[in-house]
């Protein structure tokens, strides 16, 4: 049932293009093509969607997958029903209470990245080698934290997008992001380590690649940007080369820099929403999570020069 489906979920995931983002695209077709094959294991019919079909998926795979993923994967299925030109389910009593039940009995809580503050980002920078390679690494960890910058939002600066300042600090302009699907930018600020580190690597990369944080292989820079997963990498991996204490590998992510970053401004007792503008964030209540476990953050250290902080200007 599964490959006689896929050519359909093709075609109708084709019509999303140009209209979503391609990482949205994939994971559409992957969250379908999990719903499409326990389907083919219970011998039924994904489409169209009923509402005890619906029932018996949440039932089933509610206890063995996050409830996070559970309802990314509701949405994903729903859109492809849409796409092939059903009606939606009416979604009815069933298939509520079923959803709650799965939603009461998740007792596992969100799981969310551990925060690089400044003085870890600090040592996780002077641990990197003094090659091309760690050039770039330095700068991108220092941008990603001064920045609040997602790993895709690292990726997809350019060198132009750069603007050195008089007083030694550096701007630029993020011009599309995960909260920000047309494009219409925002404003982010570093400090001078970021503008020093920035040149530096500037120095290093070929001016013909426009591409800020490019590839890199045996010391000779590539005309392609990195990936997020490069990025994320690059980031955990700049942890675990740190001496003395420091977080789990696995606790870290692509999403540290940023996270440690608002946790940091919050402690220091910016407002709220010039940090949801700095980070490009639209809902409230995540920015709020950082501030309870900036509390729990036994990494933290306090005592930092006021200067070295890439204070959100602008958003006040």
């Amino acid at each position: 049932m599964a490959d006689y489906f896929s050519p359909i979920l093709i075609v109708a995931l084709n019509r999303l293009e140009g209209a979503y983002a391609p990482s949205t695209i994939r994971a559409y077709y992957a969250d379908a093509q999990q719903f499409v094959d326990w389907c083919a294991q219970k011998n039924c019919a994904p489409f169209p969607l009923t509402d005890a079909l619906l029932a018996d998926y949440v039932s089933d795979v509610g206890g063995v997958i996050a409830f996070s993923s559970l309802r990314r994967r509701l949405v994903a299925v729903r859109r492809l029903n849409s796409l092939l030109g059903h009606a939606a389910p009416e979604q009815g009593e069933e298939f509520r209470l079923t959803l709650r039940r799965v939603r009461r009995a998740a007792q596992t809580p969100r799981r969310q990245a551990f925060g690089i503050n400044r003085g870890l980002l600090l040592r996780a920078i002077d641990a990197q080698p003094k090659d091309l390679t760690g050039a770039r690494n330095r700068a991108l960890l220092s941008l990603g934290y001064d920045f609040l910058a997602r790993r895709s939002e690292l990726c997809a600066l350019r060198q132009d997008d750069l603007e050195f300042q008089s007083d030694g600090t550096i701007r630029a302009v993020i011009r599309r992001g995960k909260a920000d699907p047309y494009g219409r930018g925002r404003l982010v600020f570093g400090s001078e380590r970021s503008a020093k580190l920035a040149r530096a690597w500037l120095r290093q990369k070929p001016k013909e690649i426009t591409h800020l944080f490019c590839s890199t292989r045996r010391g000779v820079c590539l005309d392609r940007p990195l990936t997020g997963r490069t990025a994320g990498e690059i980031i955990k991996k700049a942890i675990v080369r740190t001496r003395g204490e420091r977080p789990r590998e696995r606790d870290v992510s692509g999403h540290s820099l940023r996270v440690g970053a608002a946790q940091d401004l919050l402690t220091e007792g910016w407002d709220i929403a010039a940090i949801m503008r700095a980070g490009g964030w639209s809902s409230l209540a995540v920015v709020s999570e950082y501030l309870r476990l900036a509390e729990h953050n036994s990494w933290r250290e306090c005592a930092h020069p006021k200067k070295s902080v890439a204070k959100p200007r602008g958003y006040r």
